[in-house]
Formats: C-alpha cells, structure tokens, sequence
C-alpha cells in the first residue's frame, strides 16, 4: 500500500519517467529503526542512496546524522539544517585537500582504511576523530563489497594505532555487509570481529559502526530492523562478558531501509514486441532503463515489484528492457515478471520501493535520455 502522497502524486498525469518521492515515509522509516536499536544508537543516514533536499531537511528535523562522501554531499546536508558535526566522512577514498575542505566546513569524523588515508588525515586534519574500516563477510548480500574497501583484521588493529601515534583520535571500528543485506547472522558475526579488533588496538569503550547494507523487502519479506538489533546486541553483550571491550557505541548507515519504499518510479511502455526464434516471452520496452535510474538492476540485483495501473486482466512473462540503443539495458530477463496480457504501447507502469538508488544513479543524458525527473510529495 502506498503513502498517501504517493498516490496524490501519481493521480496527476505528467509526462514519464519520473521518480515520486514521499520524505514523509522516509521520516517513518528512520522511527522504525530508531525504535529498533535506542535511542543510544546513531543513525547516520547515507546521503548517496537518495540526496533529495526534502529527504535531508525531513531526516535532519528527526534529529539524524549523515553519511557523507565528498564536498557536494556536505553542502546538501548543510543547506537542509545539519550540523556539521553529525556529518560523518565516510569515504576513505580521498584525493588531496578533500579531507581539509570537509574540515573547513565543520567535519570532524572521518573513515579510513589504508596507512595512505591515516597520513593524508593526519596532515590535513590533525586531531580528527577516526574509524578504521574492517573488511567483513558479506555472504546473504545482494551487492558484495569486499575488495575495494575495508582492512583486514591485523592491519585495521595497526591502522588504530597508526592513527594514535599521529596525533589522530582513532575512535572505532566500523564495516559494511554489503548491501541488501538479508542475513541478522552476517551482522553479528561482524560485529564480532570488529569488537575483537578494537580489543586488540586498546580500545575499551569503542564507536561501532555497523555501516549500511540494511534491507528492504522488495519481492519477499527480509527480517525487520528488531531481528537485525537483536542479533547485534547479542554480539556486543558477548564482546563485552567476553572481555574484548568494556562498553560500546552503536552508530549504524542505513540508506536504502530509509529511504527506499519513499519512492515510486513510473514509466510508459514504448513498444510490446514478439521476438520468434529469440524469446518464447513478449519483450516489453520502458521510456526509463539501466541509465536513467534503474542501475541497481545490473546483474538483476534488485528485483523491484512491478504493477499497471488500469489493467486487471491475466497476466503473462516477459522480458523487461530500457529505451535506450544498449544492448546492455535490458532490466529483467531472468527475474520472473508477469506483466497483464494487454498490456500496450502507451501504458503506464509503476517500479516500487525505488526511492534508493534511483535519481542519484541516473545519468545527465546517455543517448539523448534526459536525468530522472524527481517529484516531492505536498507539504515536504
């Protein structure tokens, strides 16, 4: 069931694709896993999943964070009223002078992984607060991180210490289990090691950051944030009576279980076309594909609902594809879709829980396709 700003948004023709955006269940959304893990809990909101200004401004007025990566997401997150020191600098892939520049806005908190960044950090932001990022298992995820970021235990532990000795404040340890991530065990098995190496580093009273990955459930049910804050607090309970650390505190990254089921990407059909000899199913072209918001659907990662509005009669497989002169756009062909059986050039199609990862991945303009329009419900 959608919000009701959803719905007065799409009971309004306007031309298509565009992304309907409701803050107000994104607001919802940050409650549920506030009341999930406490009110001890930080919660960090990743700006990349959607950097709309009505998201920041509903999430900065709840009281949130942010997860920022470059100067431009620190400027979002200022104009819609954060402070600067709930922005934390999660990107540990930084050129000379960014981290200076985010400093000079009011950042304070930063993430690293390499002894590089820890020098670069110490140079340009002397007494910086620090998390060391740990590379983890990711196993229940639907998009892997492992490789391109994150330390592995013995050298996140000398990273801490690396930060300690120049003149940094190495505060925590934080990781990501990769996104849409479905296993509560997976968390708790990396909260496990990430308290283990803050032991080891001498850090007794630790920041742990959980980082994001947290799931929506697109087409099946995923566990609820308290299955995923009850697997935590297990872990953090055995960390602590283990020995490991005396006490912790939880920060977490959601973007995607915020911000997510906020969204509603609505699209016309071009063209239902049979294709004898190459595919048993109808092939069904949408005005909006891989470059204009749906990149989430590389490798069919993401299988979001589908509906048509105005149709009810049976439905049949087909194979879902964007507009454009790609051959790589196609957006479903082995993710079962059942679309109805008179469905016509013309009509329009809904893709849901695409508030994340949508208008922030769309290109300005790849083969004459112009960016996702974004329209924010009343009131935001």
């Amino acid at each position: 069931m959608l919000s009701p700003g959803l719905e007065s948004i799409l009971a309004r023709p306007r031309p298509t694709p565009f992304l309907a955006l409701d803050p107000g269940v994104a607001r919802e959304r940050y409650r549920a896993l506030r009341a999930a893990f406490g009110d001890a809990a930080r919660i960090l909101y990743a700006v990349k999943a959607c950097p709309e200004p009505a998201v920041l401004r509903a999430l900065a007025g709840e009281g949130a964070g942010f997860d920022v990566a470059s100067q431009g997401e620190i400027a979002l997150c200022l104009a819609a009223g954060a402070d600067p020191a709930d922005l934390q600098h999660g990107n540990p892939v930084r050129g000379p002078g960014a981290a200076g520049l985010a400093a000079a806005s009011g950042v304070r908190r930063f993430v690293t992984d390499s002894a590089e960044d820890v020098d670069a950090l110490a140079a340009e932001v002397p007494g910086a607060r620090v998390q060391v990022r740990l590379s983890v298992d990711d196993t229940g995820s639907a998009t892997p991180f492992h490789g391109k970021f994150g330390a592995l235990p013995g050298t996140a532990v000398a990273l801490l210490r690396r930060a300690a000795e120049r003149g940094l404040e190495p505060a925590g340890v934080t990781f990501h289990a990769g996104s849409q991530q479905t296993r509560p065990q997976t968390y708790a098995t990396a909260v496990a090691l990430a308290l283990a190496v803050a032991g080891r580093a001498g850090l007794r009273r630790p920041e742990l950051d959980l980082g994001g990955g947290w799931p929506v459930g697109y087409r099946s049910e995923v566990a609820g944030p308290g299955e995923f804050a009850t697997a935590v607090r297990g872990a953090v309970d055995a960390a602590i009576a283990g020995g490991a650390v005396e006490a912790v505190t939880l920060l977490l990254e959601p973007g995607r279980a915020v911000v997510a089921p906020a969204g509603v990407l609505r699209a016309t059909v071009l063209r239902v076309s049979r294709r004898p000899g190459i595919d048993h199913r109808r092939w069904v072209y949408l005005d909006v594909g891989r470059y204009q918001g749906l990149a989430e659907t590389e490798g069919e990662a993401i299988g979001y609902p589908v509906r048509v509005p105005g149709r009810t009669g049976a439905a049949g497989p087909c194979v879902l594809a964007g507009p454009t002169c790609d051959g790589d756009d196609v957006i479903y062909r082995r993710t079962p879709v059942a679309l109805p059986l008179d469905l016509a050039a013309g009509d329009v199609v809904d893709l849901l829980h695409t508030g994340a990862y949508t208008s922030s991945y769309a290109s300005v303009g790849f083969n004459g396709f112009g960016p996702l329009e974004v329209v924010v419900a009343d009131g935001a």
